[in-house]
């Protein structure tokens, strides 16, 4: 078999096993991620998964992480009121269902959350007295069931709620005789103020039919100081919240409400019935254009930065508002390695694999990238930003740097590759850089940077966390890189590294504040800085002298097992925000400073507090999958 011919074969493995490993990782990843309102609870790979999942809450929904599809959700499509007031426990999929609970109400309507106004009504026509007085109980949808409860009372009347009118009485003769012979008590009055010409009556029947003639006037039985009886028009219609008619009846509003656009009629401060949309798209604080249905909303609200799909009542149910940006440093070229990562994240936005190394001085680069892991990342709705490093190297860096046409090599092969694969961008970090070679790596950054972006990607650069004692000296001129690139990466970690000659935090959390202050005092603006999160710790070994004598990294899923297995102790560290927890072994002493939930979460409301575009972790595969639940839900 010829050489070519074996190399050809070989090949093929190599490709067949590679699609074979992303295959699989592609059914570990998340696709669907789980809302409860407008806020993520968690990610799931099937979608069978993530809707068994939001089962568990109220006002849930699922959609693609990918394009963010809608896919399913609980969202109620009726509603109760009574009385213009509603609760959670009268909120229905199904007309059915709200109609069974309905019609046992009394004073009530069910709106049908995606149309106006009434899908049933059942608002009484007629209100039963006794004298002076009512009982909530006493209205009635007829005139028949009103009669049929007033039998059991004496002195009672009926009055029609349309009309405002006494349209029945079981009164006999000698009972009106006997209330039109006694003393008078009933006056008409309109703002409290007894009407002038107006005689005080007796018979209530009289001061009512009496008032009907006085517009907006009250009955007032001045031996109780109650008003008895009320012409005022107190259903009002609004709309734009002023004010454009009033009636004296539920219904009369309705007829006015239901000739005015985007009117709501309200009684007592409550809506009764309304011709809003129940659906409102905002954008921040700005409302937008209501909507009926959720489809619509969304549709639209889609088009628009820092959106927002909000009921009537305020409740957001669908956003785009500005999150924190998550990326994750891989660490590793291997493509089971990296898609292993990626399959343990939720709400990932950027992975940027270690896929490029700069190899020689003329500007050669090695490529280990997979354009399977790309095609698959995309699919998934993660931004695809490989690591480009520099070996760490500084005498091949000053070489680099000093030779135009290697630089030019570079860019141009990086930049070709890098879009053919699709990617978002790369993620520039040369580390170890001369601090003699600073004006040629900015120079070097700013040409990259054209060409990215000539491509339509973009580049975020690592620096360390450093120190503004030193950082003048260094080869990164943190206010010149921020002007050209997309984002600057804070590496704000190794606050005690493996050279360290103390033990100590790897990023204590007023350490990495401080970084953070510095970096903006730089000028950076906000939007382009991403904080940089430890996802490990380091363990100082002393010996019986408290003397340093080793050190080594911990993944921080690893430190729970540690701490059982050693039975370490831990105290607050008030300096780093952390717990320190200390073991003796073998005579020796051991010291770590913990990396937890708590810690990350720390982190996450730093960026959130300077209002970071995001946060990046090294590395991945060093965490747990339950951290990336709480992650998300901070996004």
């Amino acid at each position: 078999m010829s050489t070519a011919l074996l190399l050809l074969l070989l090949c093929q493995t190599i490709m067949t096993g590679t699609v074979g490993i992303v295959d699989a990782a592609a059914t570990q990843m998340t696709k669907f991620r789980v809302f409860q309102n407008d806020q993520a609870l968690r990610e799931f790979a099937t979608e069978a998964q993530a809707i068994a999942f939001a089962k568990k809450f109220g006002y849930s929904h699922v959609e693609k992480i990918a394009d963010r599809g809608w896919v399913w959700d609980n969202f109620p499509r009726y509603k109760i009121y009574q009385n213009g007031q509603t609760n959670p426990k009268w909120e229905f999929r199904t007309y059915e269902q709200a109609l069974h609970v309905a019609t046992k109400l009394t004073n009530v309507h069910i709106r049908d959350l995606e149309n106006i106004g009434w899908a049933y009504q059942s608002y009484a026509k007629y209100k039963l007295y006794q004298g002076d007085n009512t009982k909530e109980s006493w209205s009635f949808l007829t005139l028949a069931a009103a009669k049929q409860e007033a039998k059991k009372w004496g002195n009672a009347h009926v009055m029609e709620l349309s009309t405002n009118k006494w349209v029945w009485g079981n009164l006999t003769e000698a009972q009106v005789k006997a209330q039109r012979a006694a003393n008078s008590a009933y006056q008409i009055t309109v703002n409290g103020i007894p009407v002038e010409g107006q005689p005080l009556y007796s018979f209530l029947l009289d001061a009512i039919n009496a008032s009907s003639a006085v517009a907006g006037s009250e009955v007032l039985n001045t031996a109780t100081s109650k008003v008895v009886h009320s012409n005022l028009p107190n259903y009002l219609v609004m709309q734009n919240g002023a004010t454009v008619s009033a009636a004296n009846s539920l219904d009369s509003a309705v007829q006015m409400a239901k000739k005015t656009p985007n009117a709501e009629v309200y009684f007592n401060g409550n809506v009764y019935w309304s011709g809003i949309p129940y659906l409102a798209v905002y954008q921040g604080e700005k409302k937008l254009r209501t909507f009926n249905t959720r489809s619509s909303a969304v549709a639209f609200a889609k088009a628009y930065a820092n959106s927002s799909v909000r009921t009537s009542e305020g409740r957001k149910m669908w956003s785009n508002a500005k999150s924190l940006v998550y990326m994750g440093w891989n660490g590793s070229a291997t493509s089971a390695t990296v898609l292993s990562h990626v399959a343990n994240t939720q709400g990932l936005s950027i992975d940027s694999p270690t896929w490029f190394e700069l190899s020689a001085a003329d500007g050669t680069f090695t490529d280990t990238s997979d354009q399977a892991v790309a095609d698959t990342f995309k699919k998934q709705g993660i931004k695809v930003m490989p690591l480009v490093h520099n070996q760490f190297n500084k005498k091949l860096t000053t070489a680099f740097l000093s030779n135009h046409a290697a630089q030019q090599k570079f860019i141009g092969n990086l930049t070709a590759k890098l879009s053919k694969l699709g990617a978002a961008g790369v993620n520039l970090d040369f580390e170890e850089v001369a601090g003699s070679d600073r004006k040629a790596y900015t120079a070097f950054v700013t040409a990259l940077a054209k060409a990215v972006h000539a491509s339509g990607m973009q580049l975020s650069v690592d620096l360390p966390r450093g120190s503004l004692s030193w950082n003048h000296n260094a080869a990164y001129d943190h206010a010149a890189l921020s002007a050209v690139v997309d984002t600057i990466v804070i590496m704000a970690y190794d606050e005690h590294w493996s050279g360290s000659d103390t033990p100590g935090s790897v990023a204590g959390l007023a350490w990495v504040e401080e970084g953070v202050k510095q970096f903006l005092g730089y000028g950076i603006p906000r939007n382009k800085l991403m904080l940089g999160i430890p996802f490990y710790v380091r363990e100082w070994k002393l010996d019986s002298n408290n003397k340093l004598v080793g050190n080594r990294a911990i993944f921080m899923k690893e430190v729970p097992k540690l701490i059982a297995d050693t039975n370490a102790q831990g105290v607050l560290d008030k300096e780093s925000g952390q717990m320190k927890y200390k073991y003796m072994k073998d005579g020796y002493t051991y010291l770590f400073w913990a990396e937890t939930e708590a810690t990350v979460k720390a982190r996450i409301n730093l960026a959130k507090a300077y209002d970071l575009a995001g946060v990046a972790a090294w590395r991945l595969g060093y965490e747990s999958s339950d951290l990336w639940t709480m992650m998300l839900r901070m996004k």
